[in-house]
């Protein structure tokens, strides 16, 4: 028997850094703990749980959140920057991800978290899926970046 798809299930893939800023774009502001990352060496994958503010409900008024899976293929190595990746108790922001190509097709893939907290992935060349793949769950507020607040008076 099949597996029912959960509504409003977001599955994306990058084969290149216009996919990947879609992902990005996607995963803004997602919450990942530090004990949900894994780099698998021998199948050359990195992967990651996170649980995903929605903002495309957000844009119909529904704040909400879901667990949604990341992987990349072809990683050759893995650096974590700002955070300890062994502390499960670490709760990282994700700000965005972006690629800076080296030797084509390869390059660098960055993960870059609040509080100057960073993964970078050695890639062979972009390869990485984005799903869906848990339950969603309101939330109270969308969530907000110093930048893109109102001014304050003095």
């Amino acid at each position: 028997m099949a597996e029912a798809p959960i509504p409003d299930t977001l599955r994306l893939i990058a084969l290149d850094d216009d996919d990947l800023a879609v992902i990005s774009a996607n995963l803004q502001d997602a919450v990942v703990r530090a004990a949900d990352l894994a780099f698998l060496p021998r199948a050359r994958r990195f992967a990651l749980l996170a649980s995903r503010f929605d903002w495309v409900k957000a844009a119909e008024g529904r704040m909400e959140r879901c667990r949604t899976g990341l992987h990349f293929d072809a990683v050759t190595q893995v650096a974590f920057t700002g955070f300890k990746p062994s502390d499960p108790d670490t709760v990282l922001n994700l700000l965005s991800i972006g690629f800076e190509q080296q030797e084509a097709p390869g390059g660098v893939v960055t993960l870059t978290f609040s509080g100057g907290a960073g993964i970078r992935l050695n890639v062979e060349c972009i390869d990485a899926q984005m799903r869906d793949i848990g339950p969603r769950w309101a939330t109270k507020a969308k969530p907000g970046h110093g930048i893109d607040d109102e001014p304050r008076g003095e």
